[in-house]
């Protein structure tokens, strides 16, 4: 079996069970009148009408011709939407039931519209339900992630990203590419933690080692990340070559259990929405074992305006299994202990940016990727960019730069005009 096959294999039947009914296109047709693209689809049900208007509220036209209309190509796409919420709207689309041309901005005018509270939440509340009974972010669950997102090799995120592989919000002030919007998140990171040479950081979650190769790099910063992906500290090593920077395979709640190695700057990028509520502690716990009581923590993370609210259920079971997304109140409360707040960014609108500038570079890279995996995988890696797109646009998602100290820093904290 060629890699291609096999890879492709896995992706479809992955995406198919995860959905729990494994439908092609062609079985989810269930009225024989239908034909898709060529007849007009019957919508005098109550649920097109109802449907009809409240995406009218949005500014959004059924079978209109501007880019954030919705075009229906299946007469059960609204009775599963209205019921099943996000997660109807995201399965339908990965099913092709409804295409749009920008499916970003029909996201973002949804959700300025409030559209959702409206409609389908009990996969909303089932979430937040599962996520309160369960610990979703165990060990063992980290690990199955990594293997599930990162380990499949890297090529597609490779044609996605820049050059430096960072898969998190790029800082977009003065930037008017992907990769100088990257170049400039790192260094505003880099002078927000108030680097200098011979310096030792421990990079949480560290993905692909962007951040640790471009502080040993420009910085003369000795870095260890850790991660749960083999692929992706496979990738990180090969990539630093002779550079002080070190990769460890290790959950974060096992590293420096006695507190033996101490580090001038801790980080964490992109990782915290990984780690879950019943977990803010144990990774508070690890770097406050681990920095130096004179040190600075900076914390890049995705947030959600309002405590309590569960992660999006499509993204959830498509895209970052197990993820949770922390209010502002959960790290203050569960940092309060052992730090103090120094600093506090939103840089949230720069994340739809950058999730525009992957899909940009995804659409363009496609052609190639496509007979590794498959059209269905297309349609969700679509669908998963634009409409996060959609929700920075709205501001009903934030990405946070917080920056802590054990103590207080003497003299007060000053963060860099950059």
């Amino acid at each position: 079996m060629s890699r291609a096959t096999s890879k492709g294999g896995l992706w479809e039947g992955w995406l198919r069970a995860s959905m729990g009914f494994g439908t092609t296109r062609q079985e989810t047709i269930m009225d024989s009148s239908l034909v898709w693209g060529e007849q007009r689809l019957a919508h005098d049900d109550e649920n097109w009408r109802r449907a009809t208007q409240l995406l009218a509220t949005a500014g959004i036209a059924v079978g209109g011709n501007r880019s954030w209309d919705i075009q229906v190509h299946h007469p059960a796409t609204f009775d599963r939407i209205l019921t099943q919420g996000s997660l109807g709207l995201g399965e339908s689309y990965l099913d092709g039931w409804w295409d749009c041309g920008a499916v970003d901005e029909f996201i973002a005018r949804v959700l300025a519209a409030r559209l959702d509270q409206q409609v389908g939440r009990a996969g909303w509340i089932w979430a937040s339900l599962k996520a309160r009974l369960t610990n979703l972010q165990s060990e063992h669950r980290a690990w199955h992630v990594a293997e599930v997102l990162y380990d499949l090799g890297n090529d597609l995120y490779e044609a996605m990203l820049d050059p430096s592989m960072a898969y998190s919000c790029g800082y977009w002030a003065t930037a008017r590419t992907l990769e100088a919007a990257q170049e400039a998140k790192l260094d505003l990171i880099c002078q927000k933690l108030q680097l200098r040479p011979d310096m030792s950081l421990l990079d949480i979650g560290c993905g692909w080692g962007s951040l640790m190769l471009f502080a040993a790099q420009h910085y003369g910063v000795r870095c260890l990340g850790l991660t749960v992906s083999k692929e992706q500290a496979r990738w990180g090593a090969e990539k630093a070559g002779n550079l002080p920077v070190r990769f460890e395979l290790s959950d974060y709640r096992k590293f420096n259990l006695q507190g033996a190695q101490q580090f001038d700057r801790v980080a964490s990028v992109g990782m915290f929405e990984h780690v879950g509520p019943k977990n803010y502690r144990s990774f508070f716990d690890l770097v406050h074992r681990s920095l130096r009581s004179d040190g600075l923590l900076m914390l890049h993370t995705i947030g959600k305006n309002r405590s309590g609210d569960a992660i999006d259920p499509w993204i959830e079971r498509y895209i970052f299994p197990n993820g949770a997304l922390p209010a502002a109140s959960d790290i203050t409360e569960v940092s309060e202990r052992d730090f103090v707040l120094e600093d506090w960014h939103n840089l949230g609108a720069d994340y739809d940016k950058t999730l525009m500038a992957w899909h940009e570079r995804f659409e363009a890279a496609w052609p190639q990727l496509a007979a590794t995996y498959g059209e269905r995988f297309y349609r969700m890696w679509r669908y998963y960019l634009l409409c996060c797109a959609g929700t920075f646009r709205a501001r009903d998602n934030q990405l946070w730069q917080v920056v802590l100290s054990p103590r207080g820093q003497s003299g007060g904290y000053r963060r860099p005009l950059v």
